[in-house]
């Protein structure tokens, strides 16, 4: 099982994690290395229906933040204004380096 945490636009969102299996967590990270994606992406590559038919286990899920071990997806909603900002490959390790700092740069430079 695979860790999601979810970050949604509403002012009471509580950006809470969810557990995948590991064919739940392909279907919404397809790409290698990936571990970034908008829910805006997943429905226009899988179609809303499929889409539907992934998350509805995972919402079943829940985990507590301080129960996780480890984080390995983030999933957006309401984040299509944002979107330009978040590295193409959707890979936590290819942010710009003028968006994180250097021990950032330094660790992530290691798992590129």
């Amino acid at each position: 099982m695979k860790n999601i945490q979810v970050f949604d636009g509403a002012r009471n969102a509580t950006f809470s994690i969810f557990q995948a299996t590991d064919e739940e967590f392909a279907a919404i990270f397809p790409n290698p290395g990936q571990d970034m994606e908008f829910i805006e992406d997943f429905i226009e590559r899988t179609g809303d229906g499929k889409v539907g038919a992934i998350m509805s286990p995972i919402w079943e899920r829940p985990v507590l933040k301080r129960d996780a071990m480890g984080i390995h997806g983030s999933l957006f909603y309401q984040f299509e204004d944002r979107k330009n900002g978040y590295p193409a490959t959707k890979r936590e390790v290819d942010w710009d380096a003028s968006s994180i700092n250097q021990a950032q740069r330094d660790l992530f430079a290691k798992h590129r």
